[in-house]
């Protein structure tokens, strides 16, 4: 029997980001998961080098991974929408997790539990401050996006940019990671590669 989890997390590649604004350059949802995983691998380091933390740096880049693959089932869900009421990101959340049951379901049953670790949070102070953190990669993530499409000299970003950089305030407030890393490697970001060397 053929199992196709892997040939349907395949076609992130096919989703396309940010579908209501002119691109610079399109970016797709492979690419900004690579990028969630790495930051929030790192947000997790962060964490526990610089402030004793004993958190699942590993997991946190496996959940950054897969943290959107319920958008190849439901697309991707413009965040102004998702966000609009409580009825709306309540019904999004419930057709999300829907999503990731039928993706799950797509698996042999003995290495369905393996991937349920990923996707359905665990009990824990430190797994919830991870999965926090993975949120945050992935605001980090859309901030940095906005930076790129700012640098390209593209203006249609700049709302996104003005309301991602206030939840980020937030959270580099609750989370020292999210500050360290925006300190250390944000600046960076957005650098031509001669300025990168």
């Amino acid at each position: 029997m053929a199992f196709h989890f892997f040939a349907t997390v395949s076609r992130m590649k096919y989703i396309e980001r940010w579908a209501l604004m002119r691109n610079s350059r399109q970016e797709n949802l492979s690419e900004h998961s690579l990028e969630v995983a790495m930051i929030a691998h790192a947000l997790c380091v962060i964490g526990n080098v610089r402030y004793g933390k004993c958190l699942n740096a590993d997991k946190a880049a496996l959940i950054g991974l897969y943290h959107d693959t319920s958008e190849i089932i439901t697309g991707d869900m413009p965040t102004p929408v998702k966000y609009y009421n409580d009825t709306i990101r309540d019904a999004y959340k419930e057709i999300e997790a829907i999503a990731e049951s039928k993706l799950l379901n797509r698996l042999p049953d003995d290495l369905r539990p393996a991937f349920e670790r990923i996707y359905r949070p665990e009990d824990g102070e430190n797994e919830r401050y991870m999965r926090k953190l993975v949120k945050a990669a992935d605001k980090l993530s859309a901030y940095i996006k906005c930076i790129e499409e700012e640098k390209s000299g593209n203006t249609e970003f700049r709302t996104a940019k003005e309301s991602t950089e206030k939840k980020l305030e937030k959270l580099r407030f609750d989370y020292p990671e999210v500050d360290d890393f925006m300190k250390d490697f944000l600046p960076s970001y957005g650098s031509t590669l001669d300025e990168l060397s």
